[in-house]
This record gives C-alpha cells, sequence and structure tokens, in this order.
C-alpha cells in the first residue's frame, strides 16, 4: 500500500521510539542499590511457539469439507498492495545475576508500506528479586515469590496488549508472532484481540516450530499415525497449500477458541495459522484470501530453512537492531552488569 498517498505517515504517527515510564528510574535502583549480575549468565530460551495446547478438555471439529486447499500468491500480492498490514516481534535480553533477574523487551510494531516499512518500538526493562530486604528498599525492583520468568510474562503481555492497541490503526491486518490460544497467557491474548477487534483490526497469529498433536490425536482416522500435526500436516499437503480449518474449543472454557489450518510454503515443516472465532465468522466469505496474502508474504521473505512472514521478520529485525541503537549494553557494563546476548523469544 502506498502509504504517502493514502496520508497514512503523518495521521498513524509511525516511526517513533518509546521508553516505559519507569526504565530510568529502575536502571537507577539497580545502580544505588549496587545490584551486580555474573560476567557468565545462564542462557534461558523462552518461546510461546514451543508451547502446546491446555490440558483443559478440548473439541475439535473440522469445518471445511476438503482436505488440502491451493493458495494462490498472485491474489494475496493484490491484497497486499491494497489493505493496511502491520506486523509485530519482540527482542529480550535476559539478565541473571544473584540478586535477580532483569528483563530488556523491545516491543516492534511494523507498518507495511508498497517500498517500505515503517516501524514503532517500544522499550521496557523490569528487574525481580526473591529479596524482600532489596525490594522494600525500592521502588521499581519487583519482588516475586515464584519463579521471576512467570512474573516477566504477565508483565510482558501486558506491555505488548497495551502498545498494540495504543498504536495499531484501525481497519488494518495484524499479524502476531506466536499462538493465539496456548498454555501461558491465554486469557490475555484473547482480550487484546478482542480489544483489537473493536478497531475493526484482523490479527491473524503465527505460530512455527510447534509440537502441538491438537489434529492428529482427536482425528481418529489420524491417532497414533504422526509424531504431531506438523508431521501430519508436512506429509499430507504439497507445497503452496493449506490443510482444511479446524475449530478449537476447550470445553472448560469456551471463550478458549480459535480457528486454525497448517500452511506449507516450502519442502520444510509447515506453519500453523491461528485466528479468532469472530474474527473469522466476520470475514468469512473473504478470509481465503488472507490465506493467499500469508503465502505471499512467506515466498517474499523466501526462507526455506525457517519460513517467516516478510513483515515479521522485518519486525524481528528492528526490534533487535533498537536494542544495539541504545547501547544499552554499555549502559550495564557501567553499572557493572554484564549481559546475556542471547535473544530470547516470546512470540
Amino acid at each position: 500500500m502506498v502509504l504517502q498517498d493514502l496520508g497514512i505517515r503523518k495521521k498513524l504517527n509511525y516511526n517513533k521510539l518509546i521508553f516505559h515510564p519507569n526504565f530510568k528510574k529502575i536502571i537507577n535502583e539497580i545502580s544505588s542499590l549496587k545490584i551486580k549480575l555474573p560476567t557468565n549468565p545462564t542462557d534461558l530460551d523462552l518461546d510461546f511457539n514451543l508451547f502446546n495446547y491446555p490440558p483443559d478438555g478440548k473439541i475439535l471439529y473440522k469445518i471445511e469439507e476438503e482436505n488440502n486447499y491451493d493458495l494462490n500468491p498472485y491474489k494475496g500480492q493484490k491484497i497486499c498492495e491494497n489493505k493496511l498490514i502491520n506486523a509485530y516481534d519482540e527482542s529480550i535480553i535476559k539478565f541473571k545475576g544473584l540478586e535477580g533477574v532483569g528483563y530488556l523487551t523491545s516491543h516492534s510494531l511494523i507498518l507495511q508500506g508498497k517500498d517500505d516499512y515503517i516501524p514503532s518500538t517500544f522499550i521496557t526493562f523490569y528487574f525481580y528479586t526473591k529479596s524482600k530486604y532489596l525490594s522494600d528498599k525500592s521502588e521499581y525492583i519487583k519482588y516475586t515469590e515464584d519463579d521471576p520468568e512467570i512474573q516477566s510474562k504477565y508483565d510482558y503481555i501486558e506491555d505488548r496488549s497495551k502498545f498494540l492497541l495504543e498504536n495499531v490503526p484501525d481497519n488494518s491486518v495484524l499479524f502476531i508472532d506466536g499462538p493465539l490460544v496456548g498454555k501461558q497467557m491465554t486469557d490475555q491474548t484473547i482480550d487484546l484481540n478482542d480489544n483489537l477487534r473493536k478497531k475493526n483490526v484482523i490479527p491473524i497469529f503465527f505460530v512455527k516450530n510447534s509440537d502441538s498433536n491438537l489434529v492428529t490425536e482427536y482425528t481418529s482416522s489420524l491417532k497414533g499415525r504422526f509424531n504431531s500435526d506438523m508431521h501430519w500436516s508436512y506429509k499430507t499437503l504439497k507445497q503452496g497449500q493449506r490443510t482444511s480449518l479446524y475449530k478449537y474449543t476447550d470445553k472448560n472454557s469456551r471463550e478458549k477458541a480459535k480457528i486454525f489450518c497448517y500452511i506449507k510454503p516450502f519442502d520444510v515443516s509447515p506453519v500453523r495459522v491461528e485466528i479468532d472465532v469472530n474474527t473469522y465468522v466476520l470475514n468469512k466469505d473473504s478470509f481465503n484470501n488472507f490465506f493467499d496474502l500469508i503465502y505471499y508474504l512467506l515466498l517474499v521473505q523466501g526462507d526455506l530453512k525457517n519460513p517467516q512472514l516478510r513483515t515479521i521478520a522485518i519486525a524481528e529485525k528492528f526490534a533487535r537492531s533498537t536494542l544495539s541503537l541504545i547501547n544499552f549494553i554499555q549502559l550495564m557494563k557501567d553499572l557493572g552488569i554484564t549481559p546475556t546476548m542471547n535473544q530470547e523469544r516470546f512470540g
């Protein structure tokens, strides 16, 4: 879409870098309390894409007659030229020390134009400790009795929701890296999805590297034949095809529902696409166009080893680049903190 012709740039106020209001205050407290982190911290690989479906009771059924559907990238290109398209991804650096754990997060939202990509980035930093003594002496260092990783996810998802709701333009498509329904953060993600829909935004969730076996476990003809849904869809699909759509509902919580399918862009493991049931119902007559759009963006990115939507891949690059641009690493070193340079993914 030609953003200049639509006057979108000024109206949407993109191309900005936002710091959390407490960012500097947290850094100053760490310094004043003389908190130091080790030079060789432990890496932690977090990825919501790897989480399975909730363990509660499930209802699954196929909502289309055919098994496989051909995708048309030329139709996808047309949609790409006539829709406002956004993508979200993040980059996270973890700092682990004796006193606690810190998480630096770069939230990245990209608006896709015809010739360029316009970023908005939100930077947050949180420090968690199990030391009541340290937290009582500070205002912004967070005390937690549980694993700090758990609390960090709640803060992450809250920040993500606020950032997206304030910055995603109305009447647009938003690709989000990660699942709509998963073991953790499901309720918060569903709330985000519902609030985005009030802005007439179509959120589409994109999942790679999943070990889920929802289809193969609850389809009698497939049970026991395949290691996972990815295994099944890889064997079933030809390149440029998607599976039929399935509806998943958690019978213990009817709000936890979604429509999903698998897409095989190349001769590698397929990807899963998830959408909210209400979003699908509102756009049912035209939703096949969005699968063509997804296929087109996968081809444009052209990563044969790690299929990714072009717009999400750009969002990830901006997220990582922003962390290096703000020179946070030097700031940590000045405070006696040496970070783990492992880019962690919540997806």
